[in-house]
């Protein structure tokens, strides 16, 4: 049976962040993910776990000054210090937490630079990375992110270029976080990518396109897809990293029975 976790910083948004722990446990799910834990303390976010019997699925590596734009450090040339302390503070909270899967935003691409040394710059700095989670038994994430509509300028916007980029990586800890919403923008063919990429998949995050809504409001046909990684037996998790039309609750019929 597939595994479905409730993303936090989307789903239950009707109520204060500490709150959506229990309806989340009380809607049925039994994982938890969202963007970052850090304005929260560490006991805080683990006891709102093993209160409501969660388990803390993924969270992201401090991504710089979110509030200013930035969306991730790994692909900057001149960052590469903050880079590394960013993974301390990450191992911190996933050690407190449970958390065995951190994803590793690239970052947005800076004006000037040349292509070949950003790339030298993410694939050094995820080597460090993976190098220093693996004993930590933590699995480091890369996700493409659309560059169409929602994250205009992110470096890393493609699944091929993801694919390229684990190949070169060549680290066991390092897998593909494969967005279903993102992917349909930026390529469509989602069963196939799903088939070929089966491997490196491990984590999968979804919404509907248009309008990054709960599936069964656009265009996807995610029925067709669950029971396809029900067939290549996929058991890794399923984060819910949409915007519900309205309140949570009342769009969470799509859910397999």
């Amino acid at each position: 049976m597939l595994k479905f976790a409730a993303n936090l910083s989307f789903l239950f948004t009707e109520a204060a962040f500490p709150d959506r722990f229990k309806l989340a446990a009380d809607a049925g799910f039994g994982g938890v993910e969202y963007l970052f834990p850090y304005d929260y303390p560490t006991k805080d976010i683990r006891h709102w776990l093993t209160e409501n019997k969660l388990q803390q699925v993924l969270f992201n590596l401090p991504p710089g000054d979110w509030a200013a734009g930035e969306r991730g450090l790994a692909c900057l040339p001149g960052r590469e210090e903050e880079f590394k302390a960013s993974l301390a503070v990450a191992a911190e909270y996933a050690g407190t937490l449970g958390c065995r899967r951190l994803h590793c935003m690239a970052g947005l691409r800076p004006a000037g630079i040349d292509e070949l040394e950003l790339e030298a710059t993410y694939l050094a700095n995820l080597r460090q990375a993976a190098s220093f989670f693996a004993p930590l038994g933590i699995e480091l994430l890369i996700e493409p992110i659309n560059s169409r509509i929602d994250m205009p300028g992110y470096w890393l916007d493609n699944i091929p270029k993801a694919i390229r980029l684990l190949e070169m990586i060549a680290a066991p800890n390092v897998k593909l976080q494969l967005d279903l919403y993102h992917a349909q923008i930026m390529h469509g063919d989602l069963a196939r990518t799903i088939r070929n990429h089966r491997a490196r998949i491990g984590h999968i995050q979804i919404a509907d396109n248009p309008g990054r809504h709960e599936p069964g409001s656009g265009e996807i046909n995610y029925p067709y897809l669950f029971s396809l990684l029900e067939q290549l037996a996929y058991n890794g998790w399923i984060g819910c990293e949409y915007k519900p039309q309205g309140e949570t609750l009342a769009g969470l019929g799509w859910r397999p029975v």
